[in-house]
């Protein structure tokens, strides 16, 4: 696969082998010192050996910070900058999924930046401005779904609360991008399904949003595309490599797939800066409330989301229908093939088939309501909705 070049603003390097352009492009930019910043589970895995090595070959001074897990919180913001400050780091490599992406934008901010995390929260009264320097950054996905590694905010959760917050600047964008599929080849059939449903309804809800998009519209609907075509196919892959089919692992087709995935994903991170919708307010509360992978949340939801959308969003729900080849051109038919690929990909149905209770539908509806998201979403969503789509996703009891 030969290595494909292309700016949406940031230059973006994509094909497999594209973690060994790393190391030169910092030393290019006249960096010297590294701080690679990922997940702990990745920590002695090969997408952030072969990373370090390349940084090593090109005579970068490299260190590691593996402190994050799960959904990302902010203490792990203050470890990581006490990590950067300790190296006397001059760059960043933000290496996995969205939480180690979201932790690296953090750190590039606090670490020149004054005062508390949250002080810089999005639309927060008084927030304090983000108008210092942010120490050059690269970022290399290992996952296909948030689309962090082209976004301008990083999503942070209060130890205590969970809550999250949201901190955006453009100048938290990465300087450079590097998408090699290879790096995804060994994702479990799980992580696969979860992270690919997270990019599909980025891509989806940045569709539907609220306003006038084309740019973004444009490529929402060219992502949805390559989700139809390459997220059952790469769970399939998974599958059979999960289950020892080990061969299976550089097959041609398999890397294809986890590219069109990695390219859906970032399509999905530069399509929502027209705004997102009620889907992420429900996966938001259920992330904090019940610790549920945000992927799995979004997953699980947005067939009821879309469902709810469909009394005035017919039009553009028919467009998805047909770009994935719904039986059914329709937006009923784009909801049924959204609830079909749930259960191909091992999603569950319901909310409570994820842990989900019914006495914990209070204090989801108070969360989603309070999510910033829904206010981009074609039709308003009351807490009487909110309430009345919590119940409908959790299933009968």
């Amino acid at each position: 696969m030969p290595i494909f070049q292309y700016s949406f603003p940031t230059r973006i390097q994509f094909g497999a082998g594209a973690v060994t352009l790393v190391g030169a492009a910092l030393k290019e930019a006249g960096k010297k010192r590294a701080l690679i910043v990922t997940d702990r589970g990745l920590a002695t895995l090969a997408p952030v050996t072969a990373t370090r090595e390349s940084l090593t070959r090109a005579g970068l001074e490299v260190a590691l910070f593996s402190g994050v897990w799960g959904n990302p919180v902010k203490s792990q913001v203050t470890a990581g900058v006490e990590a950067f400050r300790a190296h006397g780091a001059d760059c960043i490599v933000g290496l996995g999924g969205g939480a180690a992406i979201d932790v690296a934008k953090a750190v590039l901010l606090m670490s020149n930046h004054p005062g508390d995390l949250f002080d810089y929260e999005d639309e927060k009264p008084g927030a304090l401005p983000i108008d210092r320097e942010i120490p050059y950054w690269v970022s290399v996905p290992t996952t296909a779904g948030t689309g962090s590694e082209v976004g301008r905010s990083t999503v942070i959760s209060d130890d205590q609360t969970h809550v999250k917050k949201i901190v955006f600047s453009p100048r938290l964008l990465a300087q450079r991008v590097f998408l090699d599929p290879e790096l995804t080849l060994g994702l479990p059939a799980a992580v696969t399904a979860a992270t690919g449903m997270d990019a599909l309804t980025h891509l989806v809800e940045a569709y539907l949003a609220k306003g006038f998009q084309p740019l973004c519209d444009g490529i929402a609907l060219a992502g949805v595309r390559l989700v139809a075509q390459g997220l059952k196919r790469a769970v399939e892959f998974a599958r059979r490599i999960d289950h020892g089919e080990q061969a299976l692992l550089h097959d041609s087709e398999h890397v294809e797939a986890r590219g069109q995935m990695l390219n859906a994903a970032t399509m999905g991170g530069v399509a929502f800066q027209k705004g997102l919708g009620v889907t992420h307010s429900l996966a938001h509360a259920l992330s904090t409330v019940c610790d549920l992978h945000h992927g799995l949340a979004n997953g699980i939801a947005i067939p009821y989301a879309m469902s709810f959308n469909a009394t005035v969003s017919s039009e553009r729900l028919t467009d998805l229908a047909r770009m994935v080849g719904a039986r059914e051109q329709s937006a009923r038919g784009f909801v049924v093939w959204l609830e079909e690929l749930r259960h191909q990909l091992g999603i569950p149905g319901d909310l409570r088939a994820a842990g989900v209770k019914d006495e914990h539908v209070d204090r989801l509806v108070s969360i989603a309501l309070a999510d910033a998201c829904h206010a981009n979403n074609p039709r308003p969503v009351t807490e009487a909705d909110f309430r009345a789509l919590f119940r409908q996703a959790l299933g009968p009891s």
